[in-house]
This record gives C-alpha cells, sequence and structure tokens, in this order.
C-alpha cells in the first residue's frame, strides 16, 4: 500500500482502501507472485495477458518493492523470474504500458534488462508533487 498511497509510480487512486488494492493486485486476470526474504515480503509482481486473441502472445506486468528492500536486487530478480515464467506460459514479448517517465530508477533497470522505449505519452500522468509528467510504453521480446 505505500507505493499506491505515495502516487508518484501507479496510476492508482491513492485514497483506495487496501481491499481495493488487493482485489486489483490480486485479480482474476493475473498471476501473482511475491519474493520472500527471511521470511518477509520484500516485494510482488502479477503477470497478465497485455490483450485479448491476436494480442495475448504480449504479457503485461506490474512491479512492486517494499521500501525496505529497495537497491537489493529484489526487483531485478523479479523481472528475471518473469522474463522465465512468461516463456513457460508461451508469451513471445512483455510490455509496461505506463511506466511514469520520473520513475527512473525502474526506467534504468528496465533498459538494463533490454526493455526498449516504444512510446512517450506526454504528460499522461499527474506526479503528486511535480505535476503532469510522461508515461513510457516499455517493450521487451522474449
Amino acid at each position: 500500500m505505500p507505493t499506491i498511497r505515495e502516487g508518484a509510480t501507479y496510476s492508482l487512486d491513492p485514497s483506495m482502501s487496501e481491499a481495493e488494492a488487493l482485489a486489483y493486485w490480486m485479480g482474476s486476470d493475473k498471476e501473482v507472485f511475491v519474493a520472500v526474504d527471511s521470511g518477509e515480503i520484500v516485494g510482488t509482481y502479477y503477470m497478465r495477458p497485455n490483450q485479448g486473441g491476436g494480442g495475448s502472445h504480449v504479457c503485461n506486468c506490474g512491479y512492486m518493492t517494499s521500501a525496505a528492500a529497495v537497491g537489493r536486487g529484489i526487483a531485478s530478480k523479479m523481472c528475471e523470474h518473469s522474463f522465465d515464467h512468461a516463456r513457460q506460459q508461451g508469451y513471445r514479448a512483455i510490455q509496461f504500458n505506463f511506466v511514469v517517465s520520473t520513475n527512473e530508477g525502474a526506467i534504468r533497470l528496465w533498459q538494463r534488462k533490454g526493455f526498449e522505449v516504444v512510446g512517450r505519452l506526454p504528460q499522461a500522468f499527474q506526479h503528486p508533487t511535480l505535476g503532469f509528467v510522461d508515461a513510457l510504453v516499455m517493450f521487451q521480446t522474449l
């Protein structure tokens, strides 16, 4: 919930209840994974088809790490796991539909993992302190 409450990286309502956040993250359209370190959940990600029908061979993922886990390689490990799992599920690519341009750490990580910026949505996200900023569409062939 802290990532959602912060309102700086996800286009989710920061005032949503914990039940609403869990319903979104763990919706029936998603597979959900958690990263655990020393018995503590330090991160989570979901995977789902990005589109139906002819676009269902491309998946979409969302990742969150706990504040205590930032800088420990958790997101990198979850990304690597998502690549392996996506391949096992028959996906041919991963697309991130809405990466907030000010989320520079995530963008650097995704680019190191081979994602390319394939689109820019001008001023598509209202950042809580910076105002309107761009969002990126990122793509990685598996």
